[in-house]
């Protein structure tokens, strides 16, 4: 079986980790008897240099045709980048928008696991850790804030912004629906977080939240509001399996979740549409600062690619054979300088993606 992978480099330190994420897949498809066929793609501030835009419509079409897409970080200092001098609508993010909403990715799934080998990198206390967590948020990722009507204005001398949150019922349904999918896969257990008490969008959320769980009555619903979810991840992580979101909230909590693992440099993301297409992108930014210097951690990435294989590609076997290559790798005690501990071995971003690699074979 041969499968057509887009790869989008990305900027900053995105070259570097999809590197080493492509040799992990290599590895794993020789093993386990299927082969990829990749095409570069450009998007971020390394299309803007060529095509003086983030996204091109060309770049939208080529990732159509293939059956997912790898990304690797895109961006760049906001401070001292031109690509920040540019409009809104023409800087690097607002290609990743555009390609999500092109492309239909209305969720987008981010784990939160903690390595056993990681638990001294957890800001949090022992107590609080007991035997680590396991979680996924799911994120609605085409509606909400983000893609709102917006206006900035200025009245009698005084600027004022306005943001538009709309959600309908049809875009809550298809997410939730993913949502308990892939709950019934996990532990069995969907906790939806909104803030009805306030937002007529929440109020609708919960409503169509609980006619979709209607027809999962083997998956425990609960619901929570954000403010309190916020407090709940750092107070009890253990307590939670999936946590199903709209698109800001989700934003917010999974990096929140992303830091209470130890390193951001060690999540993974997938982006799906209503068919087996995604985009697997790390969760982390483009790192720009430490770009070129072979220290940037490559295991979200790769962590991503193993969920493209599971999840665009169904092939299972590989995807868990990549995903214990890393634990192993951890067990063994190497690690990139952002999750570094006493009496580990420091490794480089190509010496990560080697060893992983290693383990597969």
């Amino acid at each position: 079986m041969n499968y057509k992978i887009g790869v989008i480099p990305g900027d900053g330190i995105g070259p570097e980790i999809v590197k080493e994420a492509r040799r992990v897949l290599d590895t794993a498809a020789e093993k386990y008897g299927f082969s990829l066929e990749y095409t570069e793609l450009l998007m971020g501030g390394a299309s803007i240099d060529v095509h003086g835009i983030p996204l091109t419509d060309e770049t939208i079409a080529e990732a159509k045709t293939k059956d997912a897409v790898l990304m690797g970080s895109i961006g760049g200092d906001a401070k001292t980048s031109p690509w920040y001098q540019l409009p809104p609508e023409k800087r690097p993010e607002a290609g990743l928008l555009k390609l999500r909403k092109s492309l239909n990715l209305f969720a987008n799934l981010r784990p939160a696991y903690l390595y056993e080998e990681l638990k001294a990198a957890c800001p949090l206390r022992d107590e609080i850790i007991g035997d680590g967590f396991d979680m996924l948020i799911m994120r609605e990722l085409t509606g909400g804030l983000y893609f709102g009507a917006r206006r900035t204005v200025v009245e009698n001398g005084v600027r004022e912004a306005t943001d538009t949150l709309v959600y309908n019922e049809n875009e809550i349904r298809r997410i939730a629906i993913k949502g308990f999918d892939i709950a019934r896969k996990r532990r069995k257990k969907v906790c939806s977080v909104d803030k009805a008490n306030v937002l007529d969008s929440s109020r609708l959320w919960r409503s169509v939240v609980e006619d979709v769980a209607k027809d999962y009555p083997d998956v425990e619903l609960s619901h929570m509001l954000v403010d309190n979810c916020a407090m709940q991840l750092v107070k009890n992580p253990a307590q939670f399996d999936v946590i199903l979101t709209e698109n800001m909230f989700g934003d917010i909590l999974s990096d929140e979740a992303s830091m209470v693992t130890g390193s951001i440099g060690m999540l993974s993301s997938a982006s799906l549409n209503e068919t087996k297409f995604g985009l697997y992108e790390p969760s982390h930014g483009s790192a720009p600062d430490i770009a070129g210097q072979n220290i940037a951690n490559p295991i979200a990435t790769i962590l991503s690619a193993a969920m493209l294989l599971r999840y665009s590609l169904d092939q299972d076997a590989a995807a868990d054979a990549i995903e214990a290559a890393v634990r192993q790798v951890l067990k063994d005690g190497y690690r990139t300088v952002d999750i570094m501990s006493e009496g580990c071995t420091q490794v480089g971003t190509e010496e990560m993606g080697a060893r992983i690699a290693e383990r597969i074979r």
